[in-house]
């Protein structure tokens, strides 16, 4: 019973992001991880990124996997004005609508919550220093983020021989 307890929690805050995303036009990934998850088991790629996929589907939160590394300066959260691009994952032009909420670093913007992270910071096999974040939408409770954001960390730093310099929830 517990376990079918937990998975209805995880696909509750699963659907507050689904909805979340659709009010901004755009498809949640998430929903499509958990049905692949819970019918084939965890996705295999390479450490950073399946310790993310853990860290989402044991969390039912939103986490994106980095290269700390290839960031230009500080991070800021931020509001996006229409039309500013990105180049995304696989190399994809994504453009901002107004009021959509990035993440930028001194350069450029390196994530558009709503269409996911950019290219330049994609986690590869050169990879040294990796960090991992969460957005909270509105009903989703930082317990959660930093419950994924833990999982995440942990799983790297044991399987990768590393260490968590942090995991801070703002």
């Amino acid at each position: 019973m517990r376990k079918r307890e937990t998975l209805a929690e995880i696909t509750g805050r699963i659907e507050i992001y689904d909805r979340f995303f659709e009010s901004f036009g755009h498809p949640c990934p998430l929903p499509q991880h958990l049905k692949r998850t819970v019918h084939s088991g965890f996705p295999r790629y390479d450490l950073m990124v399946d310790a993310h996929f853990m860290a989402e589907m044991c969390a039912g939160i939103l986490v994106a996997v980095t290269d700390y590394n290839r960031f230009d300066g500080g991070l800021t959260l931020d509001l996006a004005d229409a039309g500013e691009h990105c180049i995304g994952l696989g190399r994809r032009d994504m453009i901002t609508g107004q009021g959509e909420i990035v993440l930028r670093d001194e350069r450029e913007i390196v994530c558009i919550l709503c269409q996911g992270p950019d290219e330049k910071t994609r986690v590869t096999e050169d990879t040294q220093n990796v960090l991992y974040y969460a957005y909270a939408v509105p009903g989703i409770d930082a317990r959660y983020l930093n419950q994924g954001l833990t999982i995440a960390a942990e799983i790297a730093s044991e399987f990768g021989k590393g260490t968590v310099e942090e995991v801070l929830v703002l």
